[in-house]
């Protein structure tokens, strides 16, 4: 029977982040909600912090790499680590605050990882805990199976990595505004300021894969936002250059490592 959440924002809560970096327990939580489009601007915390779409999309940025997270799934971001989170659609979001070392097998990077029924439950039943909860009670046996749980939570290869290059990093960037963009590499080489063959050099020196493998596993971050949203595998096909749904979800499941079923959350 799945987790109920009765009052998912508590009146006397605060929804400031810096009010919970010095809590003196491992786990602080906090509940807040965002509006469509929302934009959290390049940021770190004194504390690690695992984000959790109760429901809604959230992008997370950093220099070196960006992140989907889709509803039901969770992003950690170790403590120090400049990011941004822009909000797309309405996010229901859920944040722990743990103390660097609280323990063992924490992510050491930034990665985002799937949230099993139990760890929902837990993060919930954090949020109606006091923030000062007894350690030795209800409160701190949550915080310890939470602990473990993401520990033992398993990874998911939603990340795209970004150049440091400062012309592929503008490049980059656009397509992620803009997966659908059909520019070649060598009509982005002219607004790049750089040849082609340049770029392409670039593209396997800085993130590891060619231009086109990057720009597809852009374009299926993008297509896991319309699942959520309900839309219809053939038109995400199509709007992907596929021919075939049947294709698609091969191509996809090769490189997110799901099924394209696996996003339907959002869409009942």
């Amino acid at each position: 029977m799945p987790c109920l959440e009765s009052d998912p924002i508590l009146p006397h809560r605060s929804t400031n982040p810096l009010d919970y970096q010095t809590v003196p327990r491992p786990v602080a939580a906090m509940a807040k909600q965002f509006e469509a489009g929302f934009r959290i601007p390049a940021h770190s915390h004194d504390r690690d912090q695992f984000l959790y779409a109760v429901s809604g999309i959230m992008r997370i940025r950093t220099k070196a790499e960006a992140w989907i997270v889709p509803p039901d799934r969770a992003v950690y971001v170790p403590a120090g680590l400049r990011h941004s989170v822009a909000m797309r659609g309405e996010v229901d979001m859920r944040t722990l605050y743990i103390a660097p070392g609280a323990a063992s097998g924490l992510p050491q990077a930034a990665r985002v990882m799937d949230v099993s029924g139990l760890m929902r439950c837990l993060v919930l039943a954090m949020i109606e805990e006091p923030l000062l909860y007894d350690e030795a009670g209800r409160g701190g046996d949550i915080a310890r199976l939470l602990l473990g749980e993401i520990a033992r939570a398993k990874p998911l290869h939603f990340v795209v990595p970004m150049p440091r290059d400062q012309r592929l990093g503008r490049l980059c960037a656009a397509l992620l505004d803009d997966p659908a963009d059909s520019r070649t590499l060598d009509i982005w080489a002219e607004a790049a300021g750089a040849s082609a063959r340049t770029l392409a050099r670039l593209f396997q020196k800085e993130v590891g894969m060619n231009f086109v493998l990057w720009r597809q596993r852009v374009r299926f971050h993008n297509a896991i936002e319309a699942l959520a949203r309900g839309e219809p595998i053939s038109r995400i096909a199509a709007a992907n250059g596929y021919r075939s749904p049947s294709a698609f979800a091969a191509a996809f499941g090769k490189i997110v490592g799901a099924a394209p079923s696996a996003f339907r959350t959002a869409a009942g």
